[in-house]
């Protein structure tokens, strides 16, 4: 019995690991990107998803109310999104922005 409690603990553990790794899509290419403003990054939340618009290279970091790093990645000019792992709340760092965010 305790066999059975430990390896479908470890499914289980392995599951939501795989389902935590999720990486930034990038979905607009810069051509589309006229009309943003070059000096800030323009920040949305939306069923779940994190989307950055910028005209710019710029390094975006997601971290969990305790402060734990959840994702960091350099994205292109454009607009990109993340899939967060639950409902929450978590610190959305983008460029010299930083901006709480709620799930």
């Amino acid at each position: 019995m305790c066999r059975l409690i430990l390896i479908l603990t470890i499914v289980v553990a392995t599951c939501c690991m795989a389902n935590a790794t999720s990486s930034w899509e990038h979905t607009v290419a810069s051509a589309k990107m006229e009309r943003l403003d070059v000096a800030q990054p323009e920040i949305r939340v939306s069923e779940g998803y994190v989307y950055v618009s910028t005209s710019r290279t710029i390094t975006v970091k997601v971290f969990s109310i305790l402060g734990q790093l959840i994702s960091q990645e350099t994205i292109q000019p454009g607009i990109s999104r993340f899939r967060l792992p639950s409902r929450g709340v978590y610190i959305l760092k983008v460029g010299d922005i930083t901006k709480r965010i709620t799930i």
